[in-house]
């Protein structure tokens, strides 16, 4: 059995990889109730040291319900702050280094995300996190910190997700599609419901100014658009060439072919079942819904999105 390693020897933190166990001993996680949200054991067996972890005032989180734009819009971050004063980084450290996972712990296999960030080098500290608004660290709060949220329509992030539990090891068994979709209506999914995790960021939206929400739906329109409006919010000035460097590096056939951000490094995912980015579209839901499913999951929409102004495109 092949060791793992997600915490390269090479990393520019000198940080000591963990590599203890192999992917193949590694048991798929059940889901469990977790303070009224679906959660698993990889996520929530370090919660004093995430719910204690100590932010800084430029730090930046970016937050997203799981498969909804979180590694192209940190990779956008990444070569916004980082891409022109250390290049190096884009070749030789992959992006779940670069941007560490906060709430992710698997003991045997890699550092913990608190670990990983405590230790990054650069300022600011680029944080991902799937965590619904009510988990953050209130560190994060407490220091006023700027948060990117990411939203995608319902439809294909639940097809997204499927496909990514299909080839993710740390995530519970999918099952079929249909009793996936109807679990993702129910909201048995890891992090919990979809439609609490963006009406919530949503809601907290309206009353904190650091937070920017994102609609996957218009990155996929018009990313050079949605970088001028990031770099707006985070206060930064790229000349027209540096922002089309940017726009370029983060089209989605370049990330599909970058082992530094494709996550082709990662042995918990077995790419082979399905790639980690598989198709970067806007509408694939249509290929998965049956007519049956999409009435259904229409009329369910309407009642759990009813009482919120937040809106989605589910074409475009």
């Amino acid at each position: 059995m092949t060791p793992v390693c997600l915490f390269p020897r090479q990393n520019k933190n000198k940080l000591p990889p963990k590599q203890i166990c192999s992917v193949d001993s590694l048991p798929r996680p059940t889901l469990i109730d977790f303070h009224g949200v679906s959660m698993t054991h990889y996520f929530t067996s370090n919660w004093e040291k995430i719910q204690s972890f100590q932010a800084r005032p430029d730090d930046i989180v970016i937050a997203t319900y799981p498969k909804a734009g979180t590694t192209w819009v940190s990779f956008i971050l990444d070569l916004l702050y980082f891409g022109q004063t250390t290049p190096e980084r884009q070749t030789s450290m992959p992006i779940h280094i670069r941007v560490p996972f906060l709430e992710l712990d698997i003991p045997s296999l890699l550092l913990s995300g608190t670990e990983m960030a405590d230790n990054l080098p650069t300022s600011p500290r680029l944080i991902k996190t799937h965590l619904p608004v009510q988990f953050l660290p209130k560190s994060f709060w407490e220091q006023n910190c700027r948060i990117v949220y990411v939203a995608r329509n319902a439809k294909d992030n639940a097809v997204s997700f499927f496909h990514f539990d299909r080839m993710n090891k740390v995530e519970p068994e999918p099952g079929d599609w249909n009793s996936y979709l109807q679990r993702f209506m129910d909201g048995k999914m890891v992090f919990g419901s979809w439609y609490d995790h963006v009406t919530g960021w949503w809601e907290k939206k309206q009353t904190h100014s650091k937070i920017h929400y994102m609609f996957y739906e218009d990155l996929i329109e018009d990313t050079g658009r949605e970088i001028d409006q990031l770099c707006h919010f985070l206060g930064l000035s790229p000349s027209v060439e540096e922002k089309e460097r940017v726009r370029g590096g983060v089209q989605f056939d370049n990330m599909k072919k970058d082992n530094m951000v494709n996550y082709s490094t990662v042995e918990i995912m077995d790419s082979k079942i399905s790639p980690f980015m598989r198709k970067g579209k806007v509408g694939d839901w249509k290929n998965h819904f049956t007519v049956a499913q999409n009435e259904q999951f229409d009329e369910d929409y309407k009642k759990k999105m009813k009482n919120t102004t937040l809106q989605f495109r589910t074409e475009i």
